[in-house]
């Protein structure tokens, strides 16, 4: 416990949960890193369409296409400023799909909610690494390890509560936006004193000749679902609302107005100097490849010291941007959990106040993604976006139902017609984005889904099933009130089993002492009648019955599993109580040096009995 103190905090009584809550500074890394760090891969990936047209592409068509982006991303923050208002609570897509167009719709936002927090997850830490990659190159065969070693530096930092891991990410946040934003600044100045043609500190590598004379409609549609990846963090602030301190709602929405104020800036900016200086995105495949962000930023400063600290500010933030993933996904995880569609573990706070099962989930499908896809953030991509844009529309939708069913509300129209046009907006991007990205990857999404919302009505059934069956509108009976009939297991006498006989003498008249006969004599028959009858008769107490029961293949559990379901068919009203005595060692591995038989006949009696037998421990603590 000192070691779990020292990793992850000491823990935190439920009186201190108002001390965790946070402000807008801390509120901006903890649930915006991954919208703002959009701005490093976003560009590019839209970039990396436009590759067949050369320069070309990025000079005539990348402007327009993120001049498409930022008006969707406007019409979502005020969307989402809508939802925040009305939901302080916590207004994710589940619950507002769910309340305001049923079940059926929520769970669907749900499942995409849940692939997109994992996409999220797996995409920040390989594109963290990626931009390291790109500064250090020799470092590009362990890009899969260094991928795994970041997740488990952030996992360590979340399970050590929202406001710590709010303190630290702050600091590469505000590194990762300022550098950003000189970038941009610094460029646009440039190109402005230049008029329009900025001298290039470090060339750009040469475009990639093209191999398209003409542009499609359908390949500027790719590139603008491609580029919509810069806008799959919007919705984790109105996830994540009851994390901010009172008043919640305005705190909330002064963290959004900033996230999407900066990331507006940045989005536009970094295009612009792309298309100033002729960037172009390289192949991912290059042994030479750089990222477009790097390519930028030397492009503007150099490769000096800036440089440097640039590309470690675009590491950390992209590393961390994971960080909203593991911040939303929890809270979302319990929500659904509450309406009994995943586990009800999901529901319980760990020993720093968060939902620690939702971050070991989630870290567990992280790793397997990053294995899978071996690191390479190009090949996550695909599959990325779809699940945010369904979410969106889902969320927009029922806002517009929720305006419908509260006609006081002030400006009822108004914020009406705004969800209304952010669900038509994103409704119409997420069939651009899932027909764009069908063939590369969209189509994993689309069948997980399904997948995801089939394994959650099974949970239903399960939890519905077992309230069912032990519901009980009867008040406490007194009929048929009768002793159990008590096995004990025993292998010599000892004071372990010396302290189950005497619990089982309490318990019941009649008990069944029962010792397996193997190739090795414990000796306990001998000491039967000095040690066990002589005090019972000396007492006048109830007589234990002892049992031998033959091994034939020297096991000793098969044959006490097998005289237990005997007894069970032999008194088909009784209940029988099975008294297992248990050392319990003060050093976890001690357990090493004792054989687990006990663990074992436990759980062969929870997997084979029924319930007639009760499993009792009799522990001798060492």
């Amino acid at each position: 416990m000192r070691l779990f103190d020292l990793l992850l905090g000491k823990p935190l009584a439920t009186s201190d949960a108002h001390n965790e809550h946070i402000g807008v500074a801390a509120g901006i890394p903890i649930f915006g890193l991954d919208g703002l760090t959009s701005a490093a891969y976003g560009p590019e990936q839209a970039m990396a369409i436009l590759i067949p047209l050369g320069l070309l592409g990025v000079q005539q068509h990348l402007l327009p296409i993120f001049g498409a982006i930022l008006v969707l991303l406007a019409i979502l923050y005020f969307s989402y400023r809508q939802t925040i208002e009305a939901y302080p609570n916590g207004g994710g897509s589940f619950t507002v799909a769910s309340e305001n167009l049923g079940d059926g719709a929520g769970l669907l936002a749900a499942a995409a909610l849940m692939i997109d927090y994992i996409l999220t997850a797996a995409v920040g830490v390989s594109a963290g690494v990626t931009a390291l990659v790109s500064a250090v190159p020799r470092l590009h065969p362990h890009q899969l390890t260094l991928c795994l070693l970041i997740l488990i530096v952030i996992v360590v930092i979340n399970l050590r509560g929202v406001k710590e891991s709010g303190f630290v990410f702050m600091l590469p946040t505000f590194l990762f936006v300022g550098t950003l934003l000189a970038t941009v600044g610094v460029g646009i100045w440039h190109a402005y004193a230049a008029h329009g043609h900025p001298i290039p500190v470090s060339a750009p590598p040469p475009p990639i000749s093209a191999t398209m004379q003409y542009v499609t409609i359908w390949l500027l549609l790719k590139a603008f679902a491609s580029g919509c990846a810069a806008m799959t963090g919007v919705e984790a602030v109105s996830n994540g609302v009851t994390a901010f301190k009172e008043p919640k709602s305005r705190k909330a929405n002064q963290a959004l107005t900033v996230i999407i104020g900066l990331l507006f800036i940045m989005l536009a900016g970094l295009a612009y100097v792309a298309r100033a200086y002729g960037v172009t995105a390289m192949d991912s495949n290059d042994a030479a490849y750089q990222s477009v962000l790097s390519i930028e930023v030397a492009a503007v400063f150099g490769r000096g010291w800036f440089y440097f600290l640039t590309m470690g500010s675009v590491l950390a933030a992209l590393s961390f941007s994971a960080n909203t993933a593991f911040a939303d996904f929890p809270r979302m995880a319990r929500a659904i959990a509450l309406k009994d569609y995943m586990p009800r573990v999901f529901l319980l706070r760990g020993r720093r106040l968060l939902f620690s099962h939702g971050i070991y989930a989630l870290t567990g499908f992280t790793a397997l993604l990053l294995i899978i896809f071996n690191g390479v953030t190009d090949r996550l991509i695909p599959l990325y976006a779809i699940g945010a844009f369904l979410a969106f529309t889902l969320s927009q939708a029922g806002m517009v139902r929720h305006w419908m069913k509260h006609p006081e509300a002030k400006h009822r129209s108004i914020k009406m017609f705004l969800n209304g046009l952010g669900a038509v907006a994103t409704g119409v991007t997420l069939i651009v984005v899932l027909v764009a990205k069908f063939t590369s990857g969209a189509w994993i999404t689309a069948l997980l889904v399904p997948a995801i919302i089939w394994l959650m009505h099974g949970i239903k059934r399960h939890y519905t099933r077992i309230n069912h069956e032990t519901a009980d509108p009867e008040p406490l009976r007194f009929t048929d009130l009768e002793q159990p009939l008590v096995v004990i297991p025993v292998a010599r006498w000892d004071k372990i089993t010396e302290k189950a006989v005497r619990f089982g003498l309490v318990m019941s008249q009649e008990v069944k002492i029962v010792t397996v006969e193997t190739d090795t004599d414990s000796g306990f028959d001998e000491t039967w009648e000095h040690m066990v009858m002589a005090p019972i008769r000396a007492h006048d107490g109830p007589v234990p019955q002892m049992v031998q029961v033959k091994s034939t293949y020297r096991t000793v559990i098969t044959p006490l599993m097998d005289y237990i379901l005997s007894l069970e068919k032999e008194y088909p009203t009784r209940k029988i109580a099975v008294l297992i005595p248990e050392l319990v060692v003060k050093h976890w591995w001690e357990n090493l040096l004792h054989n687990q038989r006990t663990q074992m006949l436990k759980l062969l009696l929870l997997v084979r009995g029924n319930r007639r037998i009760v499993v009792v421990n009799i522990p001798w603590y060492l």
